[in-house]
């Protein structure tokens, strides 16, 4: 990695001064994501971009000078991966936040990166249109969402991101600009460039435009909350929920410590009987959507006694403000772990057959490090996310290699949606196949030969 040098004069003066901020001058919360276990680090300068050329001309400057560069969104990232080295210059897209264009007739947008989801959300309600991953934070950015390939409670029904991005524009490492996909939903071309970039954590370019697609909005929903006596009960049920043909566009559980903690942290009380909530040990959240109040109807009954007859305590379809209260406060799971005093939280994902024998695994897992170890997860698609509570890091991390160990031993991968940023990146080298590895490394090389993008993030 080259010096820092005078880049900071030099951006300045490509970019103009009110554009770039020196490192005494950077704000706290520039230096760090929301990751538990990666501690901030204050960058030689943060540079608010509002256009694809400046972007690109930040990118030559710091290629000229040798520094590394760090793309930031909105900071909501759970694996650090927009923390920068010592040296770095992070690139801020938060002031490149329009969107573009939307085009109701092919369903589709165009927004800029530091677009959020909830700003592109509010643009498309009026439409009866819907961009449908929601990873539980619409403060974050459509970009890092990019960068990350979020999930997010619907993905069982709607898929993750990758599923819902037709191009992209991007910067390159030597400051080209690139355009991949485009604005149609089939493509036989060449190799995928968008969707290698997909994911990628800001390793290999630099997002500067992103186009959607879009579905139609439901106009019928209902929440449907299921107590059961144990856990591996609600995984049994999860397969048959599935197969059923209803549809679920949200397909959770939460265990009791887990939701009883969302209920004392939001304020809200889901109206089931104290002999109910003592007897049950997780419940199953389940959303089903619809275009019909009568279609709806008839699914939320079928879905009622399929459940009750694969052995919940009780089936309730909630009110509309208890279902907002359960539902928002699920996507909050994470801020109920750390205020609780989580070390870590983990988002592993293994084939949903797998998930009573990995469930099983972690709580063995967590009595022989001492440990505990309590969440929630995307149970349609196997995605567990697990808040760890040992505090010793070196018990901790053997906990961590173990538990991952045993979930890519079942099919699985240690990061469903949150990435593998500089958090997770040992477990993951040493997890996965070396000549897969070694290929990443390459492909890592043909887009950044001078390692300039993200260095730490994915690999050493």
């Amino acid at each position: 990695m080259g010096t820092q040098g005078n880049v900071i004069e030099h951006l300045a003066s490509a970019l103009g001064s009110g554009k770039v901020i020196a490192a005494a001058d950077v704000a706290d919360d520039d230096t760090h994501d929301e990751c538990l276990t990666v501690a901030g680090v204050r960058p030689a300068a943060v540079v608010n971009v509002t256009s694809t050329e400046d972007v690109a001309t930040a990118m030559r400057v710091c290629a000229d000078h040798g520094v590394a560069v760090t793309a930031r969104g909105s900071g909501t990232g759970l694996s650090g991966a927009c923390v920068p080295v010592d040296g770095a210059v992070i690139i801020s897209f938060a002031a490149m936040n329009q969107i573009l264009e939307i085009d109701a007739d092919n369903h589709l947008a165009v927004v800029q990166p530091g677009v959020t989801l909830a700003e592109l959300d509010a643009a498309l309600a009026p439409l009866g249109l819907s961009y449908p991953v929601y990873p539980g934070e619409y403060s974050a950015s459509i970009g890092g969402n990019v960068n990350t390939n979020a999930g997010g409670m619907r993905a069982v029904k709607h898929g993750v991101t990758r599923h819902h991005i037709l191009g992209l524009e991007a910067v390159l490492a030597t400051g080209e600009v690139i355009r991949t996909g485009g604005r149609v939903v089939k493509s036989s071309s060449g190799y995928d460039l968008t969707q290698l970039i997909v994911g990628s954590e800001g390793t290999l370019a630099l997002v500067t435009e992103v186009t959607v697609k879009l579905t139609v909005r439901a106009t019928a929903a209902a929440t449907v909350l299921a107590p059961f006596a144990t856990l591996e009960a609600i995984v049994g049920a999860i397969p048959k929920i599935i197969a059923s043909g209803v549809g679920p566009a949200i397909l959770e559980y939460v265990d009791l410590l887990t939701m009883d903690a969302m209920q004392r942290q939001f304020g809200f009380d889901l109206g089931i009987p104290a002999e109910i909530q003592h007897s049950a040990l997780a419940y199953l959240v389940v959303v089903v959507e619809s275009s019909s109040d009568q279609r709806l109807d008839e699914d939320i009954a079928a879905l009622g006694e399929l459940i009750a007859d694969l052995g919940a305590d009780d089936v309730y379809v909630l009110p509309a403000h208890a279902a907002h209260q359960l539902i928002d406060g699920r996507e909050k799971a994470f801020w109920v772990a750390k205020a609780n005093g989580a070390n870590d939280i983990v988002d592993v994902a293994v084939p949903r057959q797998a998930l009573p024998a990995f469930i099983e695994t972690v709580q063995q897992l967590a009595a022989a490090h001492g440990a505990f170890i309590g969440g929630c997860g995307h149970a349609g698609d196997g995605n567990v996310h697990l808040g760890i509570f040992q505090p010793d890091d070196e018990v901790r991390a053997r906990l961590l290699a173990a538990l991952f160990r045993s979930a890519t031993e079942l099919g699985g991968v240690i990061s469903g949606e949150h990435g593998i940023g500089r958090a997770k990146r040992s477990y993951f080298l040493e997890l996965t196949d070396p000549a897969v590895v070694a290929l990443m490394r390459r492909i890592k090389t043909a887009f950044d030969p001078h390692g300039l993008l993200n260095p730490g993030v994915i690999f050493e």
